[in-house]
């Protein structure tokens, strides 16, 4: 692992032995971050975490604060991706770190499970790997060929695309965390957002969708290994849209 890999592995390890008690004082919030989203305790004792341990590696730019500190590599984070769900002690929730370097191409991504120690690797020019927290054993994402269930990020606030989906079986659960999801995205049937596009989401996310069929558009991402699964979604989603 690249020192940079190893300095993110490191964060999590500290940020996933600090949850192991809960301090009730991370409930309180505190103002709107940069990803618009209002920031917790959590969220901000996260950030600073991740910059102790990143900081010299480049300019950070965070969901919760913004740009931090400088250089020519920008290190792209989310903190606690799922914060709702870290709050609400629901285990489906995690951090997000994507390196890019001075040319714009990205380096390094990594994404993890911060309620279960899963964590997904991606270095440019080598394959996605998954491993856990405090093991530095690591496979190549595990592919379920018989996958039952996709994910649907915001499925809440799309329910007529959720009335397609019902109507053709496609089940699917909407646990609420982008980043894990697509880090994820090897093993289920399809991942599927709709929404605003925040790079926080997705930096580090797609990154490790490499291999898959992925849909990138203004309004939704999808990403399967089915590329017929990604054309029905997209024909639903015209659907939904031409009905409105």
């Amino acid at each position: 692992m690249t020192p940079f890999i190893q300095a993110v592995m490191n964060a999590n390890e500290e940020i996933f032995t600090a949850l192991q008690n809960f301090d009730t004082t991370w409930l309180e919030k505190s103002e709107v971050g940069a990803g618009g989203d209002v920031s917790s305790r959590l969220d901000l004792f996260a950030e600073e975490i991740f910059v102790k341990h990143l900081g010299t590696f480049g300019m950070i730019e965070s969901e919760e604060s913004g740009l931090i500190g400088e250089g020519q590599e920008q290190i792209i984070i989310d903190p606690i991706d799922g914060s709702s769900n870290a709050l609400s002690q629901f285990p489906y929730f995690g951090s997000s770190v994507a390196l890019i370097n001075a040319d714009g191409v990205l380096e390094s991504a990594v994404v993890c499970n911060l309620a279960n120690g899963d964590l997904f690797i991606k270095e440019a020019g080598k394959e996605a790997v998954q491993g856990k927290l405090f093991s530095q054993e690591f496979r190549p994402l595990r592919e379920m060929p018989g996958s039952e269930i996709g994910l649907f990020e915001k499925a809440y606030a799309n329910g007529a695309l959720v009335e397609k989906l019902h109507q053709e079986k496609m089940k699917f659960r909407a646990p609420g965390a982008v980043a894990l999801s697509l880090a994820y995205a090897h093993s289920v049937a399809f991942v599927l957002f709709v929404g605003p596009f925040r790079i926080y989401d997705f930096a580090a996310g797609l990154a490790l969708c490499e291999g898959l069929e992925v849909v990138v558009d203004e309004d939704y991402v999808i990403v399967s290994k089915n590329k017929n699964i990604v054309e029905k979604i997209v024909g639903l989603i015209q659907s939904v849209n031409l009905e409105e």
